[in-house]
């Protein structure tokens, strides 16, 4: 018979060729002998027969096949005008069934959506690319675009079509590198990928880069799956946070790692789920007094091992505790009881499992080609190309994405300094220099500042937290004055200072002594969160409790007395999680928190004693509000090396409003130690490390102490005190 098309073209779709199957299937109008026609074609793999259907009248025409036993064509004679359609398809094993044509709808994707997304800066692109359950002309189905723009064809496949490549071909418009297909009568939950042939013929099946769901490992499919049915109850949240500054509230961190926190011991140590750990995490959060929980990378992930940190699923919250509704209920609940959340995220890199963003189109597209450039050798990943805007804008969007669809209030940004540095963990030899000779990441740097421009102007009181370990200058100041634009740094100075001093045997710590007082030299440069993260819990670091010298009763009190001094130190506050009950065990990832160390008295009182430091912590506004200024911290002594001891002052914002911190580093019980003080008053004792409510030996100056007409540390007025051992004491004036 004679056909409208050639067996060339035919082939084309047949051997999935074309790069846009739309200009040969679905319906055509075309000039048969001078008249205008109507043709409609079909090709598809599994059918022996297809009827074409109208909808409105039901009545039935016969498609041909042509050049192929699969591809079917019918030339409508008599219709001017084209009619809604199905198809009535007979299969080989000669079952029926009712189909719409994917070929038959026009893209949603606009020009603009393109230009946006060609420049980087489409804020919402994840609403244009991935799989969305819609309606389409009255037929409900799913719309899947992806980026792939040096791929020769792409597909979509998945159980509903047999994972058959031929079945459903997309489309690519224009030079946006963008492929898009409707396919109808399909919903939420459906499996899939993306069957991808490179320009040499090459076919790789991938994982949807904006998958909103995804198989649970070892499986690595992607499901789809609708966002916009969960109903949020956290307004009055979301409004609190836009009125606040997050500089001047208390910001006091529980870090956790979800698989982990707790298992299941009635259920083979399974993981929790994110329900579960709505009724059981949050409960205990709020008990302890935290203002907010971060949570270890949350987006998919292959190996548990990784802790999260090399993503697979950027826009998928991981399975493993349930689908992503689940995960809303979690955040919406965290807000109900007054707990932001923070997600920590990983755009430095990224894995190179065969189903993710490594060589996604048969190109290195997300990557840099180099290796000089794109890969991690230390951790057996690929760096994201930052100079490329649509690599940005993936990135980009993703960050925006966490905040407007699961309603978080902050990212910790991880790894900043593997992004700033073009040597970062490279040898001479190893790594390319930027356009200047240097060694800055130039389109690293730009992203980071564009992210936190973006971010604070859609989402006020936001929290963006850099991990950067280096002296990289105002990684905390906003971009228009030169900074990097987060709002808040990890001080990863103090922190090995920090523990480095308190691991000591105290009898040598006096020789050590500026290793607690030198953060004081720049703690105002940035905008500083003091943390004692997991990652110093883990690779034979030892847990907080056991890095602690001394016997059993002096590790639980230099803990304490360390805790004490750094809810005193200016900067918001982060604790990984089993530091709060004495964990003795160092973390891993495999095993829960040894809860059952709570039926002992000194790890019943550590708890009792972070319950209290925390409460103190909100209770007192000299304790945040000034956090990031000279004027909210003074000292009184850090000389007194000898010693061991320290004393310094934290005000607020009031003149008035001010604490007393006196912090004894050693085991050494000190009577008659005088701390000059500038107000005449009576110094309340409104904590002290040593009490015996937190399983101290109970030294300490009976409820407070009057200060004396005594000067002292260039005061006009001073306290006489009795300094427990290994003890943080806190003090507040009161009216006589």
């Amino acid at each position: 018979m004679q056909t409208t098309i050639s067996m060339e073209i035919v082939n084309k779709i047949v051997y999935n060729e074309h790069h846009d199957p739309f200009q040969i299937l679905g319906p055509h109008e075309i000039d048969i002998s001078g008249k205008k026609r109507w043709v409609i074609r079909a090709f598809i793999p599994d059918a022996t027969e297809i009827y074409v259907v109208n909808s409105d009248n039901h009545k039935e025409y016969r498609m041909q096949s042509i050049h192929h036993d699969h591809f079917f064509e019918l030339v409508l004679q008599r219709h001017k005008a084209l009619f809604n359609y199905h198809f009535r398809v007979v299969s080989r094993d000669g079952t029926e069934r009712i189909s719409h044509d994917p070929y038959f709808f026009l893209p949603p994707i606009t020009e603009y959506d393109m230009y946006l997304f060609g420049q980087g800066e489409h804020h919402r692109i994840y609403e244009k690319l991935g799989a969305h359950p819609v309606t389409r002309e009255g037929i409900q189905g799913v719309q899947f675009a992806v980026w792939a723009p040096n791929a020769r064809n792409v597909s979509v496949i998945g159980d509903f079509n047999g994972w058959h490549g031929g079945k459903h071909q997309m489309r690519t418009l224009g030079q946006s590198g963008i492929w898009e297909l409707f396919i109808p009568d399909i919903e939420a939950g459906e499996i899939y990928k993306y069957e991808i042939k490179n320009q040499f013929g090459h076919i790789y099946e991938k994982a949807d880069p904006f998958a909103f769901y995804s198989e649970l490992r070892p499986r690595t499919g992607s499901i789809v799956a609708n966002l916009n049915a969960y109903q949020w109850d956290d307004d009055d949240w979301i409004a609190a946070r836009k009125a606040h500054d997050p500089l001047k509230t208390p910001i006091s961190i529980y870090e956790v790692h979800l698989g982990s926190w707790r298992l299941n011991p009635e259920e083979n140590q399974r993981f929790l789920s994110y329900r579960e750990l709505a009724a059981e995490l949050i409960d205990y959060v709020v008990e302890m007094g935290y203002t907010h929980i971060e949570l270890l990378p949350v987006a998919e992930h292959p190996l548990d091992a990784s802790w999260g940190y090399q993503v697979l699923g950027y826009y998928a919250p991981t399975s493993r505790f349930g689908k992503p509704e689940d995960f809303m209920y979690f955040i919406d609940q965290c807000h109900q009881h007054n707990i932001g959340v923070i997600v920590d995220w990983v755009p430095a890199h990224f894995p190179r499992d065969p189903h993710g963003l490594a060589y996604f189109d048969g190109s290195f597209l997300y990557e840099h080609a180099d290796p000089r450039q794109g890969e991690h050798a230390d951790w057996g990943t690929k760096i994201f190309n930052f100079s490329r805007s649509e690599v940005r804008n993936f990135l980009l969007g993703n960050a925006l994405f966490w905040f407007d669809k699961y309603h978080i209030d902050g990212i910790r940004v991880d790894a900043v300094a593997s992004m700033l540095y073009l040597d970062y963990s490279r040898k001479e030899g190893e790594w390319v220099p930027n356009q200047y000779g240097g060694r800055e990441n130039l389109s690293a740097i730009d992203f980071l500042k564009r992210l936190n421009e973006v971010i604070f102007s859609y989402y006020p009181g936001a929290l963006s937290v850099a991990e950067e370990s280096t002296a990289w200058p105002g990684v905390s100041r906003p971009t228009y004055l030169g900074g990097l634009g987060f709002n808040f740094k990890w001080n990863m100075g103090w922190m090995n200072d920090f523990l480095t001093y308190f691991s000591k045997d105290p009898v040598h710590r006096k020789y050590h002594h500026n290793m607690i007082t030198f953060a004081l030299l720049y703690a105002f440069h940035e905008n500083f969160v003091l943390v004692l993260s997991h990652d110093e819990v883990v690779h034979g670091k030892g847990s907080l409790l056991n890095k602690m010298p001394g016997d059993m009763w002096q590790k639980f009190a230099n803990l304490r007395a360390l805790l004490g001094f750094m809810f005193g130190h200016p900067g918001k506050k982060l604790l990984f999680m089993g530091a709060e009950i004495g964990q003795w065990d160092e973390w891993n990832q495999d095993h829960s928190l040894d809860w059952h160390l709570l039926q002992y008295e000194p790890h019943q009182k550590l708890q009792q004693f972070m319950k209290d430091l925390n409460r103190l912590y909100k209770s007192e506004t000299a304790l945040y509000e000034v956090d990031f200024e000279h004027s909210g911290f003074e000292w009184v002594d850090f000389l007194d090396a000898d010693n061991s001891v320290i004393s310094f002052i934290r005000r607020g914002t009031e003149p008035d409003d001010f604490l007393l911190f006196v912090c004894n580093f050693t085991p050494v019980y000190r009577e008659d130690y005088r701390v000059g003080v500038p107000l005449r008053a009576f110094y309340k004792e409104i904590l002290n490390s040593d009490s015996d409510i937190y399983w101290g030996s109970n030294k300490g100056n009976f409820g407070g102490v009057w200060s004396e007409d005594v000067p002292w540390h260039g005061r006009y007025y001073s306290l006489n005190l009795k300094l427990p051992p290994l003890s943080t004491s806190i003090f507040k004036p009161a009216n006589k």
